[in-house]
C-alpha cells in the first residue's frame, strides 16, 4: 500500500471504532434506565412480594370464650345386668312364656320344661311327709303316757325331718324345670321351640337389663391424677347424630396396662327411655374442668420454626411474625396461652410467602372445592 493511502485507512478505522463504542454505550444506558416489568425495585429484599404490591392472604380473628379441659375416647355400651338363660337339668321344652324382644319383670316365668315326673315326686314326698307327721304325733302322745320309749320317739322325729327334707328336695327339682327372669329386663331372640329336648347348660335365650347401661373405655395414664368418681361424662353415637347422653364416671381400674400405658375406666348412664342398646359404639367426652376467657386461633395459623411456634399478626395492613405458646388442641383450633390478645387478626393461609413487615390484602376464605377471590372494592 502506498504511503499516500495509509493515513486515510487509519482515519476510517478510528471513525468506525468510535461509532461502535458510541452505539454500545447508548444501548447499555437504555437497558439500565428502562423499568423492569416484573422485577423488584432496586434495593428491595429478595423472597417477598414485589415492592408496593400486597400479598393476598386469608385471615381470622383471635376468639375468646369458654374452654372445657377434656379428653375424648371411644367405648362400647354394655348392660349392667346381662345373662344367658340355661337349664340346670335336661328336659323337653313344654312352654315358652315370652315373645322375642319382650320386656319381663323380675321372677317372671320365661321357659317351662316338662315337669310331670318332678311334680309326681313332689306329691309322693308330701304323702310321705303326712305319714311321718302322723307317726310323730302318735308316738309323742304315747310317750307322754309311758307306752313307748325315748328311742322310739326320737326315731319318729328323725323320720319326720327326713320327709320334710324330701319335700323340699322334690320342690327344688320341680322349680328347676321353670326358667325365670333374674331381674327386670328384655328377652332376646330364642333359639329353641316347644318340643325341643335341651341339655343341661344349653344356651336358650339372652336376657338384658337395659334401663341402666355402662360404657368401658381407656385413657392414657397421664390423666390418672385428674380422674375421680362422679365426674361428668358425655356420650354421642353415630347411630343418633345430634343427640348427647349424660353419664357419670363410676369406676377406675386399679391396674394400668403395661403394654399401652392406659387404664380402663367405666361410666354408668340412665337408659330408661331405651334409646341406646348394649353393644353400641359410642364416643366418650370426659370433662375435667371449664375455663373462661380462653384465646383460640385456627390451627392453620400456626407456623412452625426453629425458634418455636409463631403466627403472622396483621397490623395496619402489614404482618408481624409473633411467637406464641400453644396450649390445648381442639377440633380445628388451638388454645393460645401466650403471645396474642382477643381481637387480634392472624393470617390463616399464605404464610409461606410472607416476611415480617410485608403488606397484605385479606381475601375471602375459599369455599369447599373453590378458590379465594378478592373482596370487590366499593366505588370506582
Amino acid at each position: 500500500m502506498s504511503s499516500k493511502k495509509r493515513p486515510l485507512v487509519i482515519v476510517i478505522a478510528v471513525i468506525g471504532l468510535s461509532g461502535l463504542a458510541a452505539f454500545a454505550w447508548y444501548a447499555n444506558q437504555s437497558a439500565g434506565s428502562a423499568p423492569a416489568a416484573g422485577g423488584a425495585k432496586p434495593g428491595a429484599p429478595a423472597g417477598g412480594p414485589p415492592g408496593g404490591f400486597a400479598m393476598a392472604v386469608e385471615i381470622a380473628k383471635v376468639a375468646s370464650g369458654k374452654l372445657d379441659d377434656e379428653v375424648t375416647a371411644v367405648g362400647s355400651l354394655k348392660s349392667v345386668d346381662s345373662v344367658v338363660l340355661r337349664p340346670e337339668v335336661s328336659g323337653r321344652v313344654a312352654a315358652i312364656r315370652f315373645a322375642d324382644g319382650q320386656k319381663a319383670a323380675k321372677g317372671a316365668v320365661l321357659i317351662e320344661l316338662d315337669a310331670q315326673t318332678q311334680a309326681a315326686e313332689l306329691q309322693q314326698a308330701k304323702a310321705n311327709l303326712g305319714l311321718a307327721q302322723a307317726n310323730a304325733k302318735r308316738n309323742e302322745d304315747l310317750y307322754q303316757k309311758k307306752f313307748v320309749s325315748q328311742r322310739a320317739l326320737e326315731e319318729t322325729q328323725a323320720q319326720l325331718k327326713v320327709q320334710e327334707a324330701g319335700v323340699a328336695l322334690a320342690a327344688a327339682k320341680l322349680d328347676k324345670m321353670s326358667l325365670r327372669a333374674p331381674f327386670a329386663g328384655v328377652v332376646g331372640l330364642r333359639s329353641v321351640s316347644v318340643g325341643d329336648y335341651v341339655k343341661e347348660g344349653q344356651e336358650l335365650v339372652n336376657f338384658e337389663g337395659v334401663t341402666t347401661l355402662k360404657v368401658d373405655f381407656r385413657l392414657p395414664e397421664m390423666h390418672l391424677a385428674k380422674l375421680a368418681r362422679g365426674q361428668r361424662v358425655e356420650l354421642t353415637s353415630d347411630a343418633m347424630p345430634g343427640r348427647h347422653f349424660a353419664a357419670t364416671l363410676d369406676a377406675i381400674d386399679p391396674l394400668i396396662d403395661a403394654n399401652g400405658r392406659s387404664l380402663a375406666v367405666r361410666a354408668r348412664l340412665d337408659n330408661t327411655d331405651g334409646a341406646l342398646r348394649p353393644g353400641m359404639f359410642v364416643r366418650v367426652r370426659l370433662i375435667f374442668a371449664s375455663r373462661e376467657n380462653v384465646l383460640t386461633v385456627p390451627e392453620q395459623a400456626l407456623v412452625p420454626a426453629a425458634q418455636g411456634i409463631s403466627v403472622f399478626v396483621v397490623i395496619d395492613g402489614k404482618v408481624k411474625q409473633t411467637p406464641v405458646k400453644p396450649g390445648q388442641r381442639l377440633a380445628g383450633s388451638v388454645e393460645i396461652v401466650e403471645g396474642l390478645k382477643a381481637g387480634d387478626i392472624v393470617v390463616t393461609a399464605g404464610q409461606l410467602k410472607l416476611r415480617d413487615g410485608a403488606p397484605v390484602k385479606p381475601v375471602d376464605a375459599p369455599p369447599p372445592g373453590g378458590t379465594a377471590e378478592t373482596k370487590p372494592a366499593q366505588g370506582r
